[in-house]
């Protein structure tokens, strides 16, 4: 049975209702909106889509216009790091027989982006092993742009300079991972310890990105994580681990977040770990079963 392929594109608006919605719109004329997740302290959106290869496409493209129309960066404020309006755009392959089909339609977008909206596109993941977000976010547009301007690096579609009130767009194509947030209360250097003792750049986890950040608005502080790597760092291990070096370092744990969808894998596998079920996995969930 064919499987659609998934985007999670990320955008720099996480405040104004009327903007996320009408981005949302603008990405589901031609593929299935299944989630929308809106933070405003990070002010930035989270939109989980589903689509066959070109109507996906074309629903992306529509998406970041409706973003590049609505968002100036220049007046942007947000805890989240972005180079861009429409900041990562990836496409996700359901199953990984469909890694191929992912990457053609991410190729694709990209080329779109630069142009047909004269955006700077930026390719990562599978298009650019080694190069993640932080690669290109690290100290923001301006940095960006000097990187730019000293030949350090080059967009791989689209004009050499970013757009004064859009800035780039990130593009790749990525095995499906899970966005998942602790929130804590008490000081954000506290926090950001505990993000560099998770994250497998500082030695934490394989395939682990975290940081620490504060959310004022919510009055709380926050272990921001991306899970890249479900299979090899379970969810329930890590979040084990946070609560242990928060509680170590006087942080208070409040509770935990999803932001957007997770692959049913890293949910058996949690689930199968905390009711002590040996050797249970994916394949001993019913619904899985029968889309196999």
């Amino acid at each position: 049975m064919a499987l659609p392929l998934e985007s999670v594109p990320n955008v720099s608006e996480g405040r104004e209702r009327a903007v996320v919605d009408a981005i949302g719109a603008a990405f589901s004329e031609h593929a299935e909106l299944l989630d929308v997740h809106a933070d405003g302290d990070h002010n930035r959106s989270v939109f989980t889509l589903v689509g066959e290869d070109d109507a996906l496409v074309e629903s992306l493209v529509r998406g970041v216009a409706a973003a590049r129309e609505r968002i100036d960066l220049r007046r942007h404020e947000g805890a989240h790091p972005r180079i861009g309006a429409a900041d990562v755009v990836p496409i996700v392959p359901i199953r990984p027989e469909d890694a191929e089909r992912a990457r053609a339609a991410a190729l694709e977008l990209a080329r779109r982006i630069g142009d047909e909206l004269d955006l700077p596109v930026f390719l990562y993941a599978d298009l650019a092993p080694g190069r993640g977000p932080a690669f290109f976010r690290r100290g923001g547009t301006e940095a960006l742009q000097r990187r730019i301007d000293a030949g350090e690096l080059a967009p791989d579609f689209g004009p050499p300079r970013l757009d004064e009130r859009a800035g780039g767009v990130i593009v790749g194509s990525r095995r499906p991972l899970v966005a998942f947030n602790v929130n804590l209360r008490g000081s954000v250097d506290a926090a950001r310890e505990v993000a560099s003792l998770v994250r497998e750049r500082d030695g934490g986890f394989r395939g682990v990105r975290a940081l620490g950040l504060d959310l004022p608005r919510a009055g709380v502080v926050q272990v921001s994580m991306n899970v890249e790597d479900w299979e090899a760092s379970a969810l329930h291990e890590i979040v084990a681990r946070v609560e242990a070096e928060a509680s170590a370092r006087g942080l208070e744990v409040l509770g935990s977040e999803l932001v957007g969808l997770m692959p049913a894998g890293a949910a058996a596998a949690a689930a199968g770990s905390l009711l002590r079920i040996d050797g249970f996995d994916a394949s001993r969930v019913l619904e899985l079963r029968l889309l196999r």
